[in-house]
Formats: C-alpha cells, structure tokens, sequence
C-alpha cells in the first residue's frame, strides 16, 4: 500500500503528483494489463529480445 504524507505547507496537488509518481514506479497497472490475455513464452521472449536490440541501437547512436 502506498503512503504518501502531505506536509506541511505542502499543497495537495503536490502531494496527489508524488501519489501517481510512486504508483508508475510500482508498474501495478503494466501487470494488470499483461495479465488480461494469456501470452506464449516465446512471444514474450521475442518482445524482451527485440526491445533489448532496439535500446541498444539507440544507444549506439548517441555515441
């Protein structure tokens, strides 16, 4: 469960920004998602090898 303390001076817009910052962190709705439908292992691992090779193109170009 996550906690968020509003201090003191601290508006609550603020606090509801941190709020949603912790909870994108946690990755709760990314799992939720992937858990909707059934994907085959070896679909995902395609998916994992196939980001990991875009990444490091990208890093490439940047060097």
């Amino acid at each position: 469960m996550l906690v968020v303390s509003v201090k003191e001076g601290e508006s609550i817009e603020r606090a509801l920004k941190r709020y949603k910052r912790k909870f994108d962190r946690t990755g709760t709705m990314r799992q939720l998602r992937g858990r909707q439908q059934f994907n085959k292992p070896s679909v995902v691992r395609r998916k994992e090898v196939l980001k990991a090779a875009y990444i490091q193109t990208k890093r490439q170009d940047e060097e």
